[in-house]
């Protein structure tokens, strides 16, 4: 059934960066249909009332998790009430398709998943029908059997197809021509069904420290696989990198940029190094940032606008392997509680755990006791709402990794110790968020639901640069959440206010938004009931529209997924690739 709007009163911001201007919006068969003054309702069309505020594209997450958890929440709530309209997935080389044939190869994608995402591994077995090999089948039985409310774009992962190709070996060696050969014609395949483009991980170590598979990649199969992203318009190259742990990020830049060059393939990186302890690494990172600019190369550089919440769940965390301690993240990785008690309850585990503390990485607020605290106790026994080092000093506890051992024995697997959050460098996240060649937004909302809710941080960026410090104009704010995102990913058809686009548009009023804080509920299935995840409140929007059709209004989830799996277009807005296909209609549900 068509859906036709017209919204009124509201100040258009076209996602541009062009002056904001008064106008209405009319809204029919999914696409804007007309813009200008004082326009007139035609019969059977809803009138929005708009007045006060400001009429935007909608938001897009360019770097979300959700692959996993749309099996199983697909309302992707809370994006809609954060103006969220398209959601972009299979990020970090982590991606559900192309699917391997064997258990074991499949087993460690859903071990990828649970590990570095926090996304639960029943479900993922479970729910997820996995009645995939090749990424174009695992597109078409998305769109047969998931309903969003969002647009849903994904990567294909350079780590899945090794997996496909090399079984097991590719976590110990480069790949021979045959299998390089074998991952250029999957990443083709996706990409004529229109993946976004290759996704590849440089940064992370698995949970028994290995390096994950896509480092092993010579230059001879990152230069066959670019070679076959630079056929396909539109397609991007994106690889997240190590400024974080093991410090191998501007090297890996560099690396990486000369390969693409060389391809000619746009390319995403992420970890500009923005935390204060990184700055040591920045100086570099900046230089090839400016190097690749004055070369006018299409190379963007992502960062964080908010920093790591690093929340602890002793049932499921990364945090310890990422701050160098492996005594404790292999505690928290074994199944029982009743086994993980004994080791806590055992003096020769406390004194590797010790030693293990005292030799984690130098900048890691694990090394303070004042910068842990005690925040959730599943017993109830507690204490909690003080720092570990207040616990030490209450039980004369002289080291913190026996203090936190004690605690949490008494206090269960579910507690929940929060870790500080790392110091940004403001002055560096203000100068990228005015950067013509950033993209901004790396939220990973969809993981790590016991750790934190991601969504949100584009409402952020607008309350915080642009209403409260006044350092954004509106234009530039929008702008870099919209109309940036699609322009760089190819996704023409959206994130600009114009006749003709998609009618993905989010109105709302500057002053009555916010990040809401974190909660939990307790929605997601953990195999025997359900278990937790950390959540928000609306921020609100007054008015959601994915393809015309409202997902969020009245401060509410409307009911509704109009969303459609989408991939890179031609600047009019067409499907490309060998195999173009259109959209599919957008109905009302």
């Amino acid at each position: 059934m068509s859906y036709r709007m017209l919204i009124k009163g509201g100040t258009i911001v076209d996602g541009t960066g062009a002056p904001a201007f008064a106008a209405d919006v009319r809204v029919a068969d999914g696409r804007i249909t007309e813009l200008g003054p004082d326009l007139a309702a035609g019969r059977g069309e809803r009138v929005f009332d708009a007045v006060g505020c400001y009429v935007a594209p909608g938001f897009i997450e360019m770097h979300n998790h959700w692959d996993g958890g749309v099996w199983w929440n697909p309302n992707m709530e809370p994006l809609p009430g954060y103006g969220a309209t398209t959601s972009i997935n299979g990020n970090c080389g982590f991606s559900l398709a192309p699917a391997p044939r064997t258990e074991a190869e499949k087993q460690n994608i859903i071990d990828i998943f649970n590990f570095f995402e926090d996304i639960p591994e029943e479900p993922m077995r479970k729910l997820v029908p996995w009645d995939w090999q090749s990424w174009r089948e695992y597109k078409a039985s998305m769109e047969g059997k998931v309903s969003l409310p969002l647009n849903y774009a994904a990567f294909c992962g350079h780590i899945a197809m090794r997996l496909c190709v090399m079984g097991q070996d590719c976590w110990t060696r480069v790949a021979t021509a045959a299998e390089v050969a074998a991952m250029c014609a999957m990443l083709d395949d996706a990409l004529a069904a229109g993946a976004m483009g290759l996704s590849s991980n440089f940064l992370d170590f698995d949970k028994y420290d290995r390096p994950l598979p896509s480092q092993l990649a010579d230059d001879a199969e990152l230069a066959a696989l670019l070679g076959v992203l630079a056929r396909h318009q539109g397609a991007t190259f994106q690889v997240i990198v190590d400024h974080f742990m093991r410090k191998t990020g501007n090297d890996t830049v560099e690396r990486m940029g000369r390969l693409a060059a060389e391809a000619g393939v746009r390319m995403q990186w992420i970890g500009m190094p923005v935390i204060e302890y990184q700055a040591d690494q920045l100086p570099r990172a900046q230089e090839l940032h400016r190097q690749f600019k004055a070369k006018g190369l299409e190379f963007f550089s992502s960062f964080l606008v908010i920093s790591f919440t690093s929340v602890i769940n002793f049932s499921r965390t990364l945090v310890f392997a990422q701050n160098g301690n492996p005594v404790w993240q292999e505690l928290t990785d074994l199944e029982s509680w009743e086994v993980k008690a004994a080791r806590l309850a055992d003096p020769a585990w406390r004194a590797s755990a010790r030693a293990a503390w005292d030799s984690q990485f130098d900048h890691s607020y694990l090394n303070d006791p004042s910068a842990l605290t005690l925040r959730e106790s599943e017993s109830g026994h507690g204490p909690t709402g003080i720092t570990l080092a207040e616990y030490m000093q209450a039980e004369h506890i002289a080291h913190a990794s026996d203090a936190l051992a004690e605690w949490l024995l008494n206090n269960g697997q579910e507690s929940v110790l929060l870790k500080k959050s790392w110091a940004l460098d403001e002055d560096l996240v203000v100068e990228l968020l005015k950067d013509s060649h950033t993209l901004a937004n790396v939220s990973d909302s969809g993981a790590h639901g016991k750790l934190f809710c991601g969504a949100g941080y584009s409402v952020f960026v607008l309350t915080e640069f642009v209403r409260d410090r006044q350092i954004l104009s509106i234009e530039q704010g929008v702008h870099m959440l919209t109309g940036r995102h699609t322009e760089f990913f190819g996704l023409h058809d959206r994130g600009v206010i114009a006749v003709g686009k998609a009618a993905d548009i989010t109105v709302f009023n500057l002053d009555e938004i916010e990040m809401r804080p974190e909660k939990k509920i307790w929605d997601v299935p953990d195999g025997k009931s359900r278990t937790y995840r950390y959540t928000r409140d609306p921020a609100p929007m007054r008015l959601t529209l994915v393809g015309g059709i409202p997902t969020f209004e009245r401060e509410e989830f409307t009911g509704r997924y109009p969303g459609a799996f989408i991939g890179p277009e031609s600047a009019s807005g067409e499907a490309v690739g060998r195999e173009a296909t259109l959209e599919p209609a957008m109905t009302e549900i």
